[in-house]
């Protein structure tokens, strides 16, 4: 594989045509190569390529492929970011083209024949602004029989990518659309994903539904679920903030608010089940970027808020997955596709119940319910972040959620820890997820609609497909995660700011840090660099930091502290986005000393951030969060650093390193 990032900066002028090339996977060893181009390279992002890597020498040896463009430009460090994780950026060949319908393709009553047309129902989508690729819509309606009806609609994908065709083909190699700050990559081509298959008010669009006959309220107990295709003319698209305004002014009494109203009270009671059951609410810091029209620089950046509305469409969608995979399972036992967490280890816990004594909070980690329980009931005077904190170190206990086949487990490894469903699957984003394409297929055959295509009925086929949708979606999350902090970078270039920021983990020479405002974290060291000596006393039972010299020089974890962000240049061509302590005390500390040093009121660099390594660790902190509203999806864990990279130790475990990563991330996709 290719690897992308950059030359290690020389000491004094660059000379001779021997370099070293540090790649963006911390894991992977530093690179020899030779380049008569040295000079012109290094402030340039590359692509080197591994040849060999002699018994005899320190670092393998390579050679450069090309150049990507320079450090910090931002098209630059997107680029790096694509070629890293692997995410398909080609256009779609002319044979996926082909498989297209003409572009003024309509329905018509002879292609919508045995669909079940629903046209005269209020049906309606909420999604975040700007949504074009509309997966899902819902509706609600009182039976004449006094009962409710709820139903989730779904874009029919699967008319239009049929099995074993290059769209499907392609599809299933790509596994899903990746979300970067200013770009989407789609799975599908556009005509799909933003016109035929997409959702849209005002027009009628192909669905397969999912509908449930409710007992009224307030116990909206299951009478009845039906799986059909059918036709929809969504009401209204609408976005999270819309909808929300529409359910909170209770003057308006049309229509559309007051089916929200009624989906909204159906809503709070399926999400009271599923806390009663253990299901766990967490939270990641979601950032949420302003992007200028016509540059694409970040305007402005803050953390992602939900509204009510976000968990009303949550749970419509976790009640629609938790009632397909029941269906697909109960029909095809051994090809079902599902979606499971396994439990964290009682381990994984430690430093979060550590961390939660200190303030005198106990947390109770023998089953998902006593987990919620204890978080629902953590709570620390004076300090209003501090549930919302602890959550997303919650997160970061938890195991990756990952895409099985049901005939590779027993039925007891189903579970879904974070939902506490016992069974679980991908159904409502088929423009987005291969995973639902798939569902929508076994669905399909499970009501006797259409066969199941035989690629489904192999358990080896199944891995295969479900091994490459792991590997996919943990490199689509880990890659929108660090699209997120290179634009944090660019937005941080031209100033600095001061900041109310959480103390989330207290380390032996610094603490890292949450600002809410941004909804970013990172690293404050307390001390230089390059200080020997260390003027803190570290305290791993107490979690905190406490000056040698002057005890009240202290810090802890989950403190409320002031913090500067800026930019600054760590090394030649080399800017990452430096966090510097300003309250309680000014840091960093140089060593036998009481005061702050210089540096400490140092204004950051201006020009283009780099995503250097500051901004590689902010980010790699940043993976161990769930996406979304259902955070509880659970998160990867941050990549691992190799042994020796550059200090030739442990030759054999950095070869053994080396080989593991080339071999991809699957498999840390599918740990168990």
């Amino acid at each position: 594989r290719h690897y992308c990032r950059s030359l290690v900066p020389e000491r004094g002028a660059v000379s001779g045509a021997k370099a070293l090339f540090e790649p963006v996977d911390a894991r992977v060893p530093w690179i020899r190569i030779e380049t008569r181009q040295k000079e012109a390279l290094m402030p340039k992002r590359i692509v080197v390529a591994i040849d060999g890597w002699s018994v005899y020498s320190k670092y393998p040896h390579g050679h450069y492929v090309r150049t990507l463009g320079d450090i910090g430009d931002r098209e630059t460090e997107t680029e790096v970011v694509l070629i890293e994780y692997d995410i398909p950026t080609r256009a779609f060949s002319p044979a996926v083209l082909a498989c297209l319908p003409p572009e003024d393709w309509k329905i018509t009553e002879e292609n919508s024949r045995g669909r079940r047309d629903l046209r005269d129902i209020n049906v309606m989508s909420i999604d975040p602004p700007g949504c074009k690729d509309i997966d899902d819509a819902l509706h609600v309606r009182t039976l004449p029989n006094g009962n409710i009806e709820c139903g989730v609609h779904i874009a029919d994908v699967t008319y239009f990518v049929r099995p074993d065709t290059a769209i499907d083909k392609e599809a299933a190699d790509r596994a899903n659309t990746t979300y970067l700050v200013e770009r989407r990559l789609d799975m599908l081509p556009g005509l799909l994903t933003e016109t035929l298959c997409s959702l849209k008010s005002n027009v009628d669009r192909f669905a397969f539904s999912t509908v449930w006959e409710l007992s009224p309220g307030p116990e909206y107990k299951t009478l009845r679920t039906d799986f059909f295709r059918s036709i929809i003319h969504s009401k209204a698209a609408l976005t999270y903030g819309e909808a929300q305004a529409m359910m909170d002014d209770k003057s308006d009494q049309g229509e559309i608010a007051r089916d929200i109203r009624a989906l909204n009270a159906v809503a709070r009671v399926l999400r009271r089940r599923r806390t009663e059951a253990g299901a766990l609410t967490l939270a990641s810091p979601e950032v949420k970027f302003m992007l200028d029209s016509e540059t694409h620089d970040p305007t402005d950046v803050g953390a992602y808020v939900l509204r009510e509305t976000n968990h009303l469409v949550e749970e419509f969608m976790l009640f629609a997955n938790v009632t397909v995979a029941r269906k697909i399972v109960d029909a095809y036992p051994l090809y079902a596709c599902l979606r499971r967490h396994p439990p964290p280890s009682r381990r994984s816990f430690d430093q979060l119940m550590s961390a939660a004594e200190t303030v005198g909070v106990t947390i109770d980690v023998s089953s998902s319910k006593a987990l919620a329980d204890s978080l629902d009931a953590a709570e620390v005077a004076g300090n209003p972040h501090f549930n919302k904190l602890l959550r997303i170190m919650t997160t970061r206990c938890m195991m990756q959620a990952t895409y099985f086949c049901s005939g590779e487990l027993a039925e007891a490894e189903y579970s879904h820890y974070g939902l506490a469903a016992p069974i679980y699957t991908h159904f409502t984003s088929p423009i987005r997820r291969y995973c639902d394409v798939v569902v929508h297929r076994l669905l399909a055959a499970a009501i006797g609609i259409e066969p199941l295509p035989k690629g489904l009925e192999h358990r080896e086929a199944m891995r295969a497909l479900t091994d490459n949708m792991n590997t996919r979606h943990l490199n689509a999350q880990l890659a929108g995660r660090d699209s997120a902090g290179l634009y944090t970078n660019v937005y941080f270039a031209d100033r600095t700011v001061e900041e109310l920021a959480l103390v989330m983990r207290v380390k032996a020479n610094g603490i890292v840090v949450l600002v809410p405002r941004f909804g970013i974290e990172g690293t404050v060291f307390l001390t230089e660099r390059d200080d020997e000596a260390n003027p803190f006393e570290h305290d791993p039972v107490k979690h905190s930091l406490t000056h040698r010299g002057d005890a009240s020089m202290r810090v802890r974890i989950f403190d409320e502290v002031k913090v500067s962000i800026g930019v600054e240049e760590v090394r030649a061509h080399r800017k990452a986005l430096r966090y510097r302590l300003i309250e309680p005390f000014a840091a960093p500390i140089k060593a036998g000393g009481g005061g702050a040093s210089s540096a400490a009121t140092d204004k950051a660099a201006a020009g283009k951030a780099a995503a250097g390594k500051a901004a590689a660790g902010k980010a790699a902190a940043a993976k161990a969060a769930a996406a979304g509203a259902a955070a509880s999806e659970a998160a990867p864990a941050p990549k691992g650093k190799a042994k020796g990279k550059g200090k030739g130790k442990g030759k054999a475990t950095a070869k053994a390193v080396l080989a593991k990563a080339q071999g991809g991330r699957a498999k840390r996709a599918r740990r168990k």
